[in-house]
């Protein structure tokens, strides 16, 4: 007699979670910018191991400021010396990673004075880093995907009012995508109201240097529930913020083994889950190799 088979709810679930996480791949961010020693922009994306490169930083700007980009030894802004950057920004695109500018930084000079600076700043950002037009785009005639804003200081007053004045600027053709990278406790102290406008496609959260809300090994409670706060706001895609090596932050580095057969698990299941964002390329030693294909 041939016996009758029965299968447990809890293993139906695990496979239909199995299948979700599978097809819920995500995407690797990283920051590049900050180290001459870090390899060039053109070999950061054909490395094949980042989907989006944030460029770090536009550290000066805003409340009447000249802006100032800031590459750290990559080139110098002044008198054209970074538009060279151009050809390997195309290249990037062509390979399919998005390139975004980061503006602000943690030693950045800048705040945002009034909304009508705001819409000031984004026009500025438009002409010489977007689609507009100038005579002095910093980085040449490549036309970047978006704005990143990692703002750390300052005021927390009038980012709303510059991502809606950027974010106008998608009906004009390409779309221009809003990023945000604020620090994981809830909510963020400096664009916390920006990220109420619903307009940011993705927020990669910072779960390192910040103790409360980081992942501890052994304990994930803070973590998870720092982590179930920012996936229920009002934002596209939700990132895991990470040091790319021990050396690349005080705390909050999480060894690969650790992150793809625990962290991962945990929160890939999540609806806005959107992937890792790595601090930074100067740091990436192999990291994220031995990641993506867990992310």
């Amino acid at each position: 007699m041939a016996s009758k088979s029965s299968t447990s709810p809890a293993f139906l679930f695990s496979v239909i979670l199995a299948l979700v996480i599978g097809i819920h791949g995500g995407e690797i961010t990283v920051y590049w910018g900050q180290n001459g020693g870090e390899g060039t922009l053109a070999d950061t994306c054909a490395s094949g191991n980042y989907n989006i490169v944030n460029l770090a930083f536009l550290t000066v700007f805003g409340n009447g400021q000249t802006p100032v980009i800031n590459l750290a030894g990559h080139c110098e802004p002044s008198g054209g010396g970074c538009t060279g950057l151009s050809s390997d920004i195309k290249s990037c695109q062509a390979s399919g990673v998005k390139v975004m500018l980061s503006i602000g930084g943690a030693s950045g000079t800048y705040s945002l004075a009034s909304a009508d600076d705001a819409r000031q700043v984004a026009t500025y950002l438009w002409d010489n880093f977007l689609g507009g037009q100038s005579t002095s785009r910093p980085l040449g005639d490549a036309v970047l995907d978006g704005i990143d804003f990692d703002i750390e200081g300052g005021s927390p007053q009038h980012w709303d009012e510059l991502a809606t004045s950027l974010s106008a600027y998608s009906s004009s053709g390409k779309k221009v995508y809003l990023t945000a990278s604020p620090q994981c406790p809830y909510p963020d102290a400096w664009v916390g109201g920006a990220l109420q406008t619903g307009l940011f496609d993705y927020v990669w959260v910072q779960f390192f240097n910040n103790p409360s809300c980081e992942y501890s090994s052994g304990d994930m409670t803070n973590f998870i529930n720092a982590w179930n706060q920012w996936t229920s706001i009002s934002a596209g895609q939700i990132f895991l913020g990470l040091p790319a090596s021990p050396e690349a932050a005080n705390n909050g580095f999480i060894p690969a083994s650790d992150l793809t057969s625990n962290v991962l698990r945990a929160i890939k299941g999540s609806a806005k889950y959107g992937g890792v964002m790595l601090w930074s390329k100067f740091y990436d030693n192999g990291y994220s190799s031995s990641i993506k294909e867990s992310v």
